[in-house]
């Protein structure tokens, strides 16, 4: 079955034009042109990803992602005419899966579009589907996430960054690896996402994410997933 993309963009003749493209290539595409409308959309009918502009007429989309993920994992793609940092980690910081700036090439829209989605239905490796840390529970076969028992909420990256991380427990993996072991796409990679995604995933699993003990940084390396913290025997 195709899957289903959502376009949330006000620029008609742009959105238009990554239709026509993603279409070409097997996705069923619908658009909306406001935030409000995007939402609505969501609400009527489940989709598989979402692509999401930035710069929108009515309501940003900053707040269109953060309300989507009040309610929902579904993988977002956010788009953007500013290339600054700040924007993207914003995006990433509220629960975006990737970011790419316009003006972007078709190609590579799509590449990214079918990387989240993989990503979001990654089957069970053939080790073990359930990862336990003490009070850490990561559920491959559900792509859950629990500290003492209760779930904590990750997009689809930062479930497979923890998973990468942990099935490498022990071992410092630089940005580089990390970004090999979960995307497994030559991406170029802005310095400050991985850490931005790190910081999140911290958010939901230490008890004080600003001095860590799980989720390690080696300063000038990388990180470092902790296999026992002090309180565990």
């Amino acid at each position: 079955m195709a899957e289903r993309l959502l376009i949330i963009d006000d620029d008609a003749r742009l959105a238009a034009m990554v239709s026509d493209y993603l279409t070409a290539a097997g996705f069923v595409v619908d658009r909306r042109f406001t935030g409000r409308e995007g939402i609505a959309a969501l609400e009527r009918a489940a989709f598989d990803a979402i692509i999401l502009d930035v710069m929108l007429p009515d309501i940003d989309g900053f707040e269109v992602c953060r309300r989507i993920r009040a309610r929902a994992q579904t993988p977002i793609l956010m788009l953007t005419a500013r290339g600054e940092e700040l924007d993207r980690i914003i995006g990433l910081e509220i629960g975006a899966d990737d970011y790419l700036p316009k003006p972007f090439s078709p190609r590579e829209l799509q590449a990214r579009i079918r990387a989240i989605l993989r990503r979001g239905r990654a089957p069970p490796s053939a080790e073990d589907t359930e990862l336990r840390f003490g009070r850490l529970e990561i559920d491959r076969s559900s792509r859950m996430v629990r500290v003492d028992g209760a779930q904590r909420t990750l997009t689809s990256f930062q479930f497979d960054l923890l998973a990468a991380l942990a099935d490498n427990a022990g071992r410092v993996l630089n940005r580089e690896r990390l970004m090999d072991l979960v995307k497994g796409e030559e991406f170029d990679a802005f310095d400050r996402s991985i850490d931005v995604h790190i910081s999140r995933i911290r958010s939901a699993i230490e008890d004080d994410p600003r001095h860590p003990r799980r989720i390690l940084t080696v300063r000038g390396a990388g990180y470092v997933f902790a296999r026992k913290q002090d309180s565990e025997k």
